[in-house]
């Protein structure tokens, strides 16, 4: 999907990283062909790259997700063909008197308290539709690990609060790249080589100039790494968890993470095409990121892509992949209307390093996250 004011870069724009022409003119047809996977050597599913390719504008767009409306994926509406006789006329004007209700506190929960994930299940689909039954097969299944789940606020933001909230969650130390001491110094050094950077767009913040952008993002990239310091050093676990609540309660704190997080992954994108550039191994996902027309470099990415998300869109498959790389984590995702397929349970990167920490969350279709919680006791055996 191309968003309006869709920005074209030459490829004087990154210098020494220029692309050859005859790369950036590749087709997706011609990259789903070719499996080959530089970063190891070995061979990629040619199956899984079609599906990524094909599937990179499912996740835009993510609709707004309002913990207890009662709404339900856009799998079900497709398929839907006839109406939910479940649903009372009751139940419907209460739906509509909370959607009205836009202003409610309960919408600006990030993190709703969790809930039984199977009373969660029987509570958004209980219709006999095709997708319904595929999606309480899918729920059964993630049962048989997690009990318990908790819905994420959907403004496009979601896989970025999903994550970072599992991660937080999770922490019992903060990752050697964080401890660096060039970690806040990468606004400086970015801008200091890539003028186009100046176009970042930050949040509610549009015409920032460029010293204004290099310095609010420091602040960003300083509040990520003290955030993650203090709840990793918390031990008692239902401590930590009121800290990661109380973090996800706090707005200017929650977006301003987010914006970190954008920029690192700019930062990975910028480092893995000019690997690629210079004739070094990079694993195949950003052979990908960059053969679309619209991020044909990290210039383009930046502006026709990260500048959107949590705006007009959310993460795409593809960026998935770059998000997981950038936290050097594993994002284990149930992608429920893919029960009973191979691709049932995707992992970002799906073939992580070994020492890599795996945070799991629940999908229904590719563009709104939920997370899962309380593994089971036999599991964690």
């Amino acid at each position: 999907m191309k968003h309006k004011n869709e920005v074209g870069v030459a490829s004087e724009e990154l210098g020494s990283a220029n692309a050859p022409a005859d790369q950036t003119e590749q087709t997706a047809s011609e990259i789903r062909q070719d499996c080959v996977y530089r970063s190891s050597g070995r061979p990629e599913k040619t199956d899984m790259i079609k599906s990524l390719v094909m599937d990179q504008d499912a996740s835009r767009n993510c609709e707004l997700y309002l913990p207890g409306s009662g709404n339900r994926s856009a799998v079900e509406s497709s398929e839907e063909s006839e109406e939910d006789m479940y649903r009372d006329e009751e139940e419907i004007e209460r739906e509509k008197l909370l959607l009205s209700e836009t202003n409610s506190s309960e919408y600006k929960l990030s993190v709703s308290p969790e809930m039984d994930i199977m009373e969660y299940c029987r509570k958004e689909w209980r219709g006999n539709t095709p997708a319904a039954k595929r999606m309480r097969k899918g729920y059964e299944a993630v049962a048989q690990k997690f009990a318990s789940i908790r819905r994420i606020r959907g403004d496009n933001y979601c896989a970025f609060r999903a994550t970072l909230f599992q991660i937080l969650s999770q922490a019992t130390q903060l990752p050697r790249w964080l401890q660096s001491e060039d970690f806040t110094m990468l606004p400086e050094n970015l801008l200091s080589k890539y003028d186009w950077i100046k176009l970042w767009q930050l949040r509610q913040k549009p015409g920032k100039r460029m010293g204004e952008i290099r310095d609010e993002i420091k602040e960003y990239l300083i509040l990520l790494r003290q955030k993650w310091k203090n709840i990793s050093e918390i031990k008692d676990p239902l401590e930590k968890q009121e800290a990661c609540d109380k973090l996800f309660k706090s707005e200017e704190e929650e977006y301003s993470l987010y914006e970190a997080l954008k920029f690192l992954m700019l930062n990975t994108a910028i480092e893995l095409y000019n690997a690629d550039k210079s004739g070094k191994r990079v694993p195949v996902f950003s052979w990908l990121l960059f053969a679309r027309d619209t991020s044909s470099n990290p210039c383009q990415l930046m502006q026709n892509h990260l500048n959107h998300i949590g705006h007009s869109g959310g993460l795409e498959q593809v960026e998935m992949f770059l998000l997981a790389y950038a936290l050097q984590y594993t994002i284990q995702v149930y992608r429920l209307y893919k029960h009973s397929t191979d691709e049932f349970i995707t992992l970002y990167p799906n073939d992580p390093e070994e020492d890599w920490p795996v945070v799991t969350l629940i999908t229904e279709d590719d563009r709104h996250y939920n997370i899962p919680v309380r593994m089971c006791q036999e599991t964690m055996l």
